[in-house]
């Protein structure tokens, strides 16, 4: 029950404002195995978490590229799966590698969208000379990608902009935090968003998620409600730099470990520490600010 939350303006008139700012969490069983965020690719130019899951490997849910390629994914709540489908995470990491524009590799997703179970996907090219473009499929929706005008979306588990409440509650918290923005110092904001993506108040009743997911999802409603899961086995991922084996009280209670991307640096910090455990190169596409626990993310890119 992943969701991601966004606000792109390509041209914003103040050169305080943010092109985009996006914030996100990552929903899957805490057993999954998966590498932390990080460097990849032939240059390192790719910076992402990855998919470790036997017959799933090297996939992603969410990654950016020092030539400023930017792809999200999310599943589509769907009673059953299809156990012989492709891995969704892989069509994250070709659009990363590809040379390929947004636009035309949506197309070309569409026309192999039956060999995968359902997903969402977004696809973007920001700093090109014509400007950020981002771009939308779903496999359960139109049979055709979409170029999303300037705005604000959300996406969870159905399609785009599906109004289910908390979506909603989430999209009006992003609303808020966002409208804030330029008055914020950039820590503050991102702090702001992280506390919203850790919202675990239910939204209930949601008759909208229950006919989606039908008895699949019933035993688990009041949790999957909400902006951030909290499952026994299951939920929202923010462990890390922790082994798999802890339980899930330990994994909600322990610090995540944060990416922050500055113009000049990205430092690692460790868990609940102030110093940085390395330190690697930015990325040179644009300038922006880059919170990314691989699982929660929250980005920022400015307008110059």
């Amino acid at each position: 029950m992943c969701i991601i939350f966004f606000k792109f303006d390509p041209r914003p008139v103040s050169k305080n404002a943010y092109r985009l700012i996006l914030a996100a969490n990552r929903d899957e069983f805490y057993h999954r195995p998966s590498k932390a965020a990080d460097f990849w690719g032939s240059n390192n130019e790719i910076l992402s978490g990855l998919d470790m899951e036997e017959g799933k490997e090297g996939g992603t849910w969410l990654g950016i590229s020092t030539r400023g390629k930017l792809a999200a994914l999310t599943n589509y709540l769907q009673p059953r799966l299809d156990p012989d489908a492709r891995g969704r995470g892989e069509l994250v990491s070709h659009f990363l590698t590809t040379d390929m524009d947004s636009l035309s590799y949506l197309k070309k997703v569409s026309k192999e969208g039956h060999l995968y179970n359902g997903f969402n996907l977004i696809a973007a090219d920001l700093s090109t000379e014509k400007g950020d473009i981002i771009c939308y499929y779903g496999n359960r929706g139109n049979d055709k990608p979409v170029v999303l005008e300037p705005g604000t979306y959300g996406l969870s588990n159905a399609l785009l902009d599906t109004p289910w409440k908390k979506l909603c509650f989430g999209k009006q918290l992003f609303l808020e935090a966002v409208g804030r923005s330029q008055a914020l110092p950039k820590d503050a904001l991102v702090a702001q968003l992280l506390d919203m993506l850790n919202n675990e108040e239910a939204q209930l009743p949601d008759p909208a998620i229950e006919d989606q997911g039908r008895e699949y999802v019933q035993p688990f409603l009041s949790k999957y409600a909400a902006v951030c899961v909290r499952c026994s086995d299951y939920g929202t991922r923010c462990e890390k730099d922790c082994p798999a084996t802890h339980t899930a009280c330990d994994l909600a209670s322990r610090p995540p470990a944060r990416f922050t991307l500055m113009p000049g640096e990205m430092t690692v910090p460790q868990p609940g520490l102030g110093q940085p455990r390395c330190t690697v190169p930015p990325l040179t596409t644009h300038r922006g600010t880059c919170v990314y626990p691989s699982n929660q993310i929250c980005f920022l890119a400015s307008a110059s």
